[in-house]
């Protein structure tokens, strides 16, 4: 389970906060526009800002509708009860968060199994590996009717070409594809492509809100009609229905605006972490869009970084820092500064 430094109990400020792109707070402009919304009864579908979201991100990937829900996960789960009945089966990488960190909810809730394949170190399964482990029509295994894929991946971007080769896997099982596109916009800034690129295969895709983006809540499931209606029904079951939802979906709305542009910013301040923390020699090194890793070497102790305030993820082996929207010059001075405070104090030791 991850761990999380910087315990309150120190009771010091947080100058920087690098557990995550979820700990955003919502600028002026888009409490504004959340203040300013106009508001309905979305479970009877009569909130326009909610349904302005629901059409103008369906319409920006290219696909039939959309659905606003309060959290990426329900928004998968909502996906896979879509697509799958019970005892049918969704396969995705092992790494995953549908497979490792939903808490096996469409297993638990649906009665869907879920078959994890192995995933290759730029975040795609191999098709072989995909096709391996798709079921005969044999009344002995559960039926094969879902691939999920996710972009990006522990912040990887996974390169179109390798999307490709799982979704033609897929499809040649006759499989129906969904993405996990919690940090779907961080995946095509890193990777320079254009957003209906990465949507066009897929018959789902669920994209949050609340991470890069910086809302404070909510994901968005596109995908066809038919699909969309049935996942918003599941949202009714599952309670995620919500009432006068216009207040949330206008940060969406703004966050959709105003902050996918910037994304490159919080790419390339971790691209500048990374080089910084080689160049310390505090210990293995890996970036990936907007996350920095760091295994740190032998004798290395970086526990103090929370004495300077600043916060980070630190799962065994690696701390992740991921970089965000609310980290701005002085912060980002603040962080470089305690790294280099951090390895002055290990060469004075």
């Amino acid at each position: 389970m991850t761990q999380y430094a910087a315990s309150p109990r120190l009771n010091r400020p947080v100058i920087a906060d690098l557990r995550s792109d979820t700990v955003t707070q919502p600028c002026d402009a888009m409490r504004a526009a959340m203040a300013a919304a106009e508001v309905g009864d979305d479970v009877y579908g009569d909130d326009p800002t909610v349904t302005r979201l629901e059409r103008g991100l369906a319409a920006r990937l290219d696909k039939e509708a959309g659905l606003f829900l309060p959290s990426g996960t329900q928004s998968n789960l909502c996906a896979m009860l879509a697509h799958c009945g019970r005892g049918e089966e969704v396969i995705a990488g092992e790494s995953y968060h549908v497979i490792r960190y939903e808490a096996a909810g469409a297993s638990v809730l649906g009665g869907i199994a879920l078959q994890a394949v192995p995933v290759a170190g730029d975040g795609a399964p191999e098709a072989a590996a995909i096709a391996a482990v798709v079921k005969d029509d044999d009344s002995h295994h559960p039926i094969s009717r879902l691939l999920s894929l996710e972009n990006t991946n522990y912040g990887r971007a996974v390169p179109l070409a390798r999307i490709a080769q799982a979704v033609e896997a897929g499809r040649a099982a006759g499989l129906s594809l969904h993405l996990d596109g919690a940090r779907f916009f961080n995946a095509i800034t890193a990777l320079g492509c254009a957003e209906a690129d990465l949507a066009g295969p897929f018959d789902t895709i669920s994209v949050c809100l609340s991470k890069g983006l910086g809302a404070p809540v909510g994901s968005v499931l596109v995908g066809p009609r038919d699909l969309i209606d049935r996942a918003r029904r599941w949202r009714k079951m599952l309670g995620g229905g919500m009432r006068q939802a216009g207040v949330l979906a206008a940060a969406g709305l703004h966050a959709l605006e105003h902050n996918v542009a910037r994304l490159s910013e919080d790419h390339d301040r971790a691209l500048t972490l990374a080089a910084h923390l080689r160049g310390l020699g505090l210990g293995e090194v890996h970036h990936a869009t907007n996350m920095v890793f760091l295994t740190p070497g032998a004798g290395v102790d970086i526990s103090g970084l929370a004495a300077s305030g600043i916060r980070y993820s630190a799962p065994a082996p690696a701390s992740r820092f991921v970089l965000h929207r609310d980290i701005d010059d002085t912060a980002f001075a603040a962080i470089l500064h305690a790294f280099t405070s951090l390895a002055e104090a290990r060469g004075a030791a």
